[in-house]
């Protein structure tokens, strides 16, 4: 993958980064709470502005609005990046008139286009988790990784879904379903045959995980709550 850094230009990069990052880092747990007369989520429970924070309102309509908007505006970015590098001619895809008539990119090169969504799906994680908006202090990205993870490989994203769903219901933790799912989410990856999506995985599960070192010592220490319990 070091590759790309010298096979694509770096404004093609930096674009695919920017349009990630700009995407993740909005703060729509936040701006909905206000919206909606709930004040500042930030002084709410954990302080996080995520979903599972937007429940302890007691409104999960507003939750669900949240996980879903978090879930989305990842995955739109992705999309958004797909779409531009599915449009790009590609030599070994197009049919020319004869040598020179078209203007296309090469198979190797091409295949290099195609890591940009993975670049652009990890800086959308970034954004939430730290959003330039808020002092870079975000959410924790959960469902902003889930939405990347059924953009890219829907069948990734439903595994790691699946495991989150089966962990909560055994549980009841929110906070322990989100780590049991991030982190098996580069095996799932790495079954379906994805190498490149394995790496975003483990770089995903990375950050999830240590944006959760507080839940981690309270779980530990048998302290975490429920799910829909007013405080973390």
């Amino acid at each position: 993958m070091i590759d790309i850094f010298t096979s694509l230009s770096l404004s093609t990069i930096a674009t695919a980064a920017v349009i990630g990052y700009l995407f993740g880092s909005i703060p729509f747990g936040l701006i909905l709470t206000k919206v909606f007369g709930y004040g500042d989520i930030r002084t709410i429970g954990s302080g996080n502005i995520g979903a599972t924070n937007v429940l302890r309102t007691g409104n999960k309509k507003l939750a669900i609005a949240t996980l879903l908007l978090d879930a989305a505006k990842g995955a739109i970015a992705t999309i958004l990046i797909s779409q531009w590098v599915v449009n790009i001619p590609n030599c070994a895809t197009i049919n020319c008139s004869g040598p020179g008539q078209c203007s296309c990119v090469g198979p190797e090169i091409y295949s290099y286009y195609q890591i940009l969504p993975l670049i652009t799906a990890f800086f959308a994680l970034l954004g939430h988790i730290f959003p330039v908006w808020l002092k870079f202090k975000g959410g924790k990205g959960v469902a902003t990784g889930l939405g990347i993870l059924l953009t890219l490989s829907w069948p990734t994203g439903l595994a790691a879904a699946g495991v989150w769903l089966v962990t909560a219901f055994l549980s009841r933790i929110s906070s322990l379903s989100a780590l049991v799912a991030v982190g098996t989410s580069p095996l799932w990856a790495y079954l379906f045959g994805d190498s490149h999506l394995t790496y975003l995985c483990g770089a995903m599960a990375v950050l999830i995980i240590a944006k959760h070192h507080s839940n981690i010592k309270r779980l530990l220490r048998g302290e975490e709550p429920k799910i829909g319990q007013k405080k973390d």
